[in-house]
């Protein structure tokens, strides 16, 4: 096949077009030296990479195709090595008998046709698509395309279960039931890819059109496939509920269980919630990765967090305290684990005895003594935390502080000579005081056992490689010489504009002032007040601090925080 070239000059189009007038057009030329005219002009911003396109369909006599809204097609995938299409930024378009449609960004690279026919033993039709739209196709076709192939061998995960006698065995999943092998291949093909991803969560979820299943990376959602039919939620929720050791007859109420998977040598808790929804029933699966924090001295430390220094200093100086309760407070998903852990970590120092109680144990920890919460056992954290005093603790850590009794057994021991280290649901620092009054503990008992109370969330930090600066601005603000920078996206941060967290605090430290005041019965927001007048800092002013330093952008701090 040969290009019908024109031979026009991509200035005589854009000046036809109106986009660019023929003296502007002239200086540019000189401008670029030895660069693509092209390239030179998207680069600057004096065109968009879409008007490029158009612009070079037109040159080169192809058609342009728009690829926003196609759907990949997996089997034409299968046929192309999916670097090579990065390489030379084409996407297969469409299958026609003997005839495959491609997609390029630059038409005149002449390679292309001879390498795509020889690859694929079809002719090859080309066609000019922009190229941030080919980026992003190939993005949404090769996580499809990866996902329901399937897992090899070398991904060959194999389901952790106890006999009768307490002892762990490893099965092989696809020997559970007789669900489909298909199923079973998508189900495992899901938890691998979120494993490989660092997905937090897997969300399956039914509505009238089919199944939508998501990831949520970095504390947002992406979707992990296209739309699934609806006729395979039964299948795959049966097959979710069978790993779990669920009720499968049982739709109408709500269910929650759990499994544990050996990949690659080591172990991965997943905690699963079903929920009955209007179309079907909803799946939530929790990903626990244990090795991904690392264990020992060598691990994760309280310094790495990212706090501001002044509230580090606090914090730590609160942890080393001999007695007392350290609180921490935040919605799921906001750190509050690596915290706790970190904050044992900082403390285990060998001459100590530290016992904790988790719902689950999620990483284990040398050195420190760890029980689970099982409640089929009737092995509540209130009971938990009242045998653990039997063995001498010095430190201690709850997992979470949920009702009254755990509640005031923890005040208790901190009044008692030790440390407790916990987690409360609050929406800031100062909400915890009225949570802990609302659950009926005694107030000069909390006030008087409590050393700080630390609120946390986590805000994506800008991608390194890609971030840019912007003209948008906070008004927080007053200096004009911060450089604010935005999400683009690129192949690093899988085109998010965003790669890690970072961790955003409000630490209430407890001062003789501030007791008396919550002793007094002040309200609520009177102590916030007084408390940032003093030096707290906000979460908000937290966040903005990042923004000062190029960590974040202003409106991921507005997906976090409320403007104040």
């Amino acid at each position: 096949m040969s290009h019908p070239f024109k031979h026009q000059l991509i200035g005589e189009i854009l000046s036809r077009r109106g986009v660019l007038t023929s003296s502007k057009v002239d200086g540019f030329l000189k401008e670029c030296d030895v660069q693509p005219i092209g390239q030179y002009l998207v680069e600057n911003k004096h065109i968009s990479s879409l008007e490029l396109s158009q612009v070079l369909a037109e040159q080169s006599g192809l058609e342009y195709f728009s690829l926003e809204h196609l759907k990949p097609d997996t089997e034409v995938f299968s046929e192309i090595p999916i670097d090579l299409l990065y390489q030379y930024m084409a996407a297969p378009v469409s299958l026609e008998q003997n005839q495959l449609l491609l997609a390029v960004s630059n038409p005149y690279d002449l390679k292309i046709l001879s390498l795509f026919e020889f690859l694929t033993g079809r002719e090859i039709h080309l066609c000019v698509a922009c190229a941030n739209e080919i980026m992003d196709f190939l993005k949404r076709s090769e996580g499809e395309s990866q996902l329901l192939k399937g897992v090899s061998k070398d991904f060959e995960m194999m389901m952790v279960v106890e006999d009768a006698a307490g002892d762990e065995k490893c099965i092989r999943l696809d020997s559970l039931d007789d669900t489909s092998q298909g199923v079973v291949k998508l189900i495992n093909s899901i938890l691998v890819a979120a494993l490989q991803k660092n997905a937090s969560d897997i969300h399956f979820e039914v509505y009238e059109q089919g199944i939508v299943i998501k990831y949520r990376i970095d504390g947002v959602l992406y979707p992990a496939v296209e739309t699934l039919d609806k006729k395979h939620h039964s299948s795959l929720i049966a097959r979710i509920k069978v790993m779990s050791e669920l009720d499968i007859a049982e739709k109408r109420i709500p269910q929650d269980g759990r499994f544990k998977i050996r990949f690659k040598n080591h172990d991965i808790d997943f905690r699963v919630s079903i929920l009955p929804g209007s179309y079907g029933e909803d799946v939530v699966i929790r990903v626990l990765d244990k090795s991904s924090f690392v264990q020992g001295s060598q691990g994760m430390k309280l310094a790495s967090i990212g706090m501001p220094k002044n509230e580090y200093d606090k914090f730590i100086k609160s942890i080393h305290e001999p007695y007392g309760l350290i609180l921490i407070t935040g919605p799921t998903g906001s750190g509050k684990t690596t915290t706790l852990y970190s904050s044992l970590m900082e403390l285990n120092s060998g001459d100590q005895k530290i016992i904790t109680i988790e719902d689950p144990v999620e990483y284990q920890l040398d050195g420190i003594v760890q029980i689970a919460v099982n409640e089929k056992k009737e092995l509540t954290f209130a009971k938990g935390l009242r045998s653990m005093l039997r063995h001498d603790p010095d430190k201690i850590m709850v997992g979470e502080i949920r009702d009254i009794e755990t509640a005031k057994i923890a005040v208790q021991s901190a009044l008692t000579g030790h440390l407790v280290l916990s987690t409360v649901h609050a929406n800031n620092a100062v909400d915890v005081i009225s949570r802990f009054n609302h659950m009926g503990v005694d107030t000069f008992d909390f006030v008087t056992s409590l050393n700080c109370v630390l609120a946390q969330r986590l805000v994506r930090k800008l991608c390194e490689n890609c971030k840019q600066e912007t003209q948008s601005f906070s008004e927080e603000i007053k200096d004009t010489s911060i450089i604010y920078y935005e999400a683009k996206g690129c192949d690093y941060c899988n085109y998010t504009g965003y790669k890690g967290r970072n961790v955003i605090t409000e630490l209430l430290y407890m001062t003789d002032e501030i007791k008396e005041m919550i002793l007094n019965k002040k309200p609520s927001h009177e102590i916030h007040k007084f408390a940032l007048e003093n030096g707290m800092l906000s979460l908000r002013e937290s966040a903005i601090e990042l923004i000062k330093h190029g960590i974040t952008s202003l409106n991921e701090i507005n997906r976090v925080t409320f403007h104040e």
